[in-house]
């Protein structure tokens, strides 16, 4: 396909934005080339600037489970913003919002909304330090929870993607009491608390892995987790922001079995618009301002637009059939692309969970981080310029998750099994 305008764009764009992005994944450093500029979505697909139509499956990285340009959402912002975009005062709407996250997460009793996933991330934790007057934060590698200080150490994706360990301009002090484990090694993390367990604030954790790719926990890893922190009066806290609402209705602790203390969203609760949260009991959240000692704050945090497009998108997701329909898109399309690589023996898994899946070129299911780099990255994206010309939108990274949203539909699966088996086919003689 020819994508000459957006090189042009690309090439405009670097002269006045840094790399000529605002987020370093969408400058196709992994994959090589030049990003494809977008200038409409409707449904399942996005158009780019060369008036090129593609299936899209990267949904700005998660918060678009109801696909692009949803008339709900469209007539609910239209509606919205005939009486005002931000007050800086409090609204019915912030309160709706919250009022339906504890629907879905039934053992959160209060919530507090801020403007990203990566504000929410960094409020948690000052949070579990505030509350357990402790300093050590746990994390696993790989798995990214913001561009947080504290927390960009072994954070995947696109610090994985450019290998950067750690961002420059981080502190030493800033790292010094973050430890950073392996995902699924249950030993590892009993053995951590054994020797550290009365200095941990919270274990910080993706309880379904995106930012690594999708890697899917053993569920006794997470039951550790659990254990550790109950023995030691830490809390646990999920991070939910990629992975909330893309695996069960009532978040990842339905299927695992694991209550967390805290848990922080993002994404899919601003509707496609900026927003995260993080949730808790009374006895955790009142900790925080103007209730508590802990201190956080935000000009735009819970402004209308984000709230009501949040609102509507979870309005459409409390209908179960909503949630099967997603759900079971996707597990179509992880089967249907099993069967291509158990038939031309192509050295590929596909790991799924709900609406979120990723394939790996590798011979083995990844586990961890180590799992993950190990996958063949040049294999990858070969694969990955193959499949946008036959008009498929992927992530442009191994470490990224892929997403599915209501209106893929029959056709398009068809046609994204169809791409999957030719460009894989052109690939088996090669490899």
């Amino acid at each position: 396909m020819d994508r000459h305008i957006s090189e042009r764009l690309f090439n405009q764009a670097q002269k006045s934005l840094v790399g000529g992005v605002n987020s370093p994944v969408r400058a196709y450093q992994a994959v090589g080339g030049h990003p494809v500029f977008i200038k409409q979505g409707s449904g399942s697909h996005v158009i780019c600037e060369d008036n090129q139509s593609y299936i899209d499956y990267v949904l700005s990285y998660g918060p678009l489970i109801l696909g692009h340009a949803h008339p709900t959402i469209l007539e609910t912002l239209a509606n919205t913003m005939q009486s005002g975009t931000t007050f800086g005062a409090p609204t019915q709407l912030e309160t709706q919002l919250a009022e339906t996250i504890k629907v879905f997460y039934p053992y959160v009793d209060k919530v507090r909304f801020v403007s990203s996933g990566t504000e929410a991330s960094m409020s948690a934790i000052r949070v579990a330090r505030g509350l357990t007057k402790r300093s050590i934060i746990v994390k696993f590698k790989g798995c990214y929870h913001g561009h947080v200080d504290s927390l960009l150490v072994s954070a995947g994706s696109g610090s994985a993607t450019l290998g950067v360990a750690d961002s420059a301009g981080v502190l030493l002090d800033s790292v010094s009491h973050t430890a950073v484990l392996d995902y699924n090694n249950t030993q590892q993390i009993s053995d951590f608390f054994a020797n550290h367990g009365d200095d941990v604030a919270c274990v910080l954790m993706e309880p379904v892995a995106g930012n690594m790719g999708v890697i899917v926990p053993d569920l006794e890893f997470v039951k550790v987790c659990r254990e550790c922190c109950n023995d030691f009066g830490s809390l646990l806290v999920f991070d939910e922001v990629m992975c909330g609402f893309r695996t069960q209705r009532s978040g990842t602790h339905e299927w695992i079995g694991v209550e967390p203390d805290m848990v922080i969203l993002g994404k899919v609760i601003g509707g496609g618009l900026p927003c995260g949260a993080y949730a808790a009991k009374a006895s955790i959240m009142d900790h925080v301002s103007p209730l508590g000692p802990v201190y956080q704050a935000g000009t735009l945090s819970g402004n209308p637009l984000a709230m009501a497009a949040g609102l509507a998108t979870l309005t459409v997701l409390k209908d179960a059939m909503v949630f099967d329909t997603v759900n079971a898109y996707s597990t179509q399309l992880a089967d249907g692309i099993r069967e291509c690589i158990a038939c031309l023996g192509i050295p590929m898994v596909v790991t799924q969970k709900g609406s979120m899946f990723t394939v790996f070129f590798t011979d083995q299911v990844p586990r961890s981080f180590s799992d993950v780099q190990a996958c063949d990255g040049a294999l990858f994206k070969q694969f990955f310029y193959a499949m946008l010309d036959h008009g498929i939108f992927l992530p442009p990274s191994q470490y990224e998750a892929c997403f599915t949203s209501v209106m893929h539909d029959d056709e398009d699966l068809s046609k994204t099994l169809s791409s999957i088996r030719a460009v894989l086919g052109m690939f088996k003689d090669s490899i």
